[in-house]
């Protein structure tokens, strides 16, 4: 991949939204929920007075309308600050 995010943006990879509900009930495309959850696949350098605290491969959670939505490959991600991450899981 040929991305790398500037001062302190990350770039994340959303996890697969919920197939079926926990009594089994399938989800339909329409009804399914964004995730908010990832997983972190390229990170900035920072700022020079705020260094990065996530690190390539983490899991972490942020806000359900963070980031902007791009499309890399064929595979779809999301690039924001890590301000808008709430924690890494």
């Amino acid at each position: 991949m040929n991305v790398k995010p500037l001062a302190d943006r990350v770039l994340v990879e959303p996890a697969a939204a919920e197939e079926k509900t926990a009594g089994g009930i399938y989800i339909p495309d329409t009804a399914k929920e964004k995730p908010q959850k990832g997983k972190v696949v390229a990170v900035g350098n920072g700022k020079p007075d705020e260094p990065m605290t996530v690190k390539v491969g983490d899991s972490v959670l942020y806000g359900k309308f963070a980031g902007t939505e791009l499309s890399v490959e064929g595979r779809d991600y999301l690039i924001m600050r890590e301000s808008d991450l709430f924690a890494i899981v």
